[in-house]
């Protein structure tokens, strides 16, 4: 029979729940329940790239995923689990005058932050890689620490070590409401019945403002879908994740071999749609093969859709509610949880239990910042 008390619920069975709860399993907090209404990495982790990136407009995302770096190279050694971490770089490419002139501040920024990034002239991207046809490109960027990772692995590997420090996990329970007395959280109801706690956190993703309207708290985050190909094997060359803005494409080659490949798509709506179109395959394949033309006569096996949750400024919002006690969220990523999620759940988990972070600081992320609406835009997403 499963305790029906936790110190901490976390709402959530991705990358940014269950690196929270390893995080405070770690810290010796392992009265820690995760409730994941499908199975773990079934939303936004297990659809995404599984790319990690430093290279970000904004000082916030640089030092959360500068900080992730560390913590995903020790993933194997600290976790126990092989999670197909590559640091082959990522290679940003430009393809305005604007956008380049951008870039170049950018690592102005990321260079004080400490990230090493080199900028690459067209003639310098061609010579290093000749297998890409830089036509139109102004101005690329190079961070040989950025990288990729298996997702599903990586969600999986936290799991596995959250259970053997003594933290619970169920799958298959969906949150149906999140009990408040005077305004302070008590507990949770959900399809396995009610459970006590002190602490919830929303780690939902794309249901992240439907999981807040639970406790009265309006979260300015909307759910958009995101379309992804992979491709069949090839003989493995392309060691870095290939990423333009301006272009509007992302690429990187697995460990197996496969391409996946992804666009964004300005005309998306608002909500959770899962539904993939020709109308994407059209204009990604097409693009790809002009841009990376040893794709041409290569076969797609296999297309699907996941979910971008957006924030206003695409910067995630992390912090506790300043209207329920308790209540704590993390949401908001706008397309790079996988990337940020590692130091998002480290210093939650310092938050939790030292009342502090150690390693982060994540107080100008929450919900505050939105007030008078001067915030930074993160310009760095695809």
């Amino acid at each position: 029979m499963s305790n029906k008390k936790y110190d901490v619920c976390i709402i959530g069975g991705g990358i940014t729940g269950t690196a929270l709860g390893y995080f405070l399993c770690k810290l010796g907090k392992t009265s820690v329940a995760i409730f994941e209404k499908s199975y773990l990495s079934s939303g936004s982790t297990g659809r995404c790239a599984g790319g990690i990136r430093q290279q970000w407009s904004t000082r916030p995302n640089v030092r959360l995923a500068m900080r992730s770096v560390k913590l995903f190279e020790r993933f194997k050694e600290d976790v126990g689990m092989d999670i197909e971490y590559t640091q082959g770089g990522y290679l940003v490419l430009s393809y305005t005058e604007n956008e380049a002139a951008q870039f170049e501040r950018n690592v102005l920024m990321q260079r004080e932050e400490g990230l090493n990034v080199e900028i690459l002239s067209p003639s310098e991207v061609s010579k290093r890689y000749p297998y890409i046809n830089i036509e139109g490109l102004k101005l690329a960027t190079f961070c040989q620490t950025d990288g990729h990772a298996n997702p599903h692995k990586a969600v999986i590997g936290y799991a596995q070590a959250i259970r053997k420090m003594g933290g619970a996990i169920f799958t298959h329970t969906e949150v149906t409401d999140i009990d408040v007395i005077n305004d302070r959280v008590v507990g949770i109801n959900t399809s396995r019945g009610y459970f006590s706690c002190d602490v919830v956190v929303n780690a939902s993703g794309p249901w992240s403002r439907e999981i807040s309207e639970l406790v009265g708290v309006e979260l300015p985050t909307e759910s958009y879908r995101h379309q992804i190909m992979v491709t069949e094997p090839l003989e493995n060359f392309f060691p870095m994740m290939a990423i333009s803005f301006s272009g509007n494409f992302y690429m990187r080659q697995t460990q197996h071999g496969q391409f996946i490949l992804g666009q964004g798509d300005k005309d998306e709506k608002p909500g959770i749609n899962y539904n993939v179109t020709f109308k994407f395959e059209k204009e990604l394949t097409s693009k790809m093969i002009r841009i990376f033309p040893f794709l041409k006569n290569v076969r797609l096996i296999r297309h699907w859709s996941g979910m971008y949750n957006m924030s206003p400024d695409a910067q995630p919002i992390i912090g506790e509610s300043e209207k329920v006690k308790g209540y704590y969220y993390a949401v908001g990523y706008s397309g790079h949880g996988f990337m940020v999620a590692p130091a998002v759940g480290e210093a939650l988990a310092e938050l939790l239990v030292f009342g502090k972070t150690l390693h982060t600081d994540i107080s100008y992320l929450g919900l505050k910042r939105f007030e008078n609406m001067v915030v930074e835009k993160e310009k760095n997403v695809v």
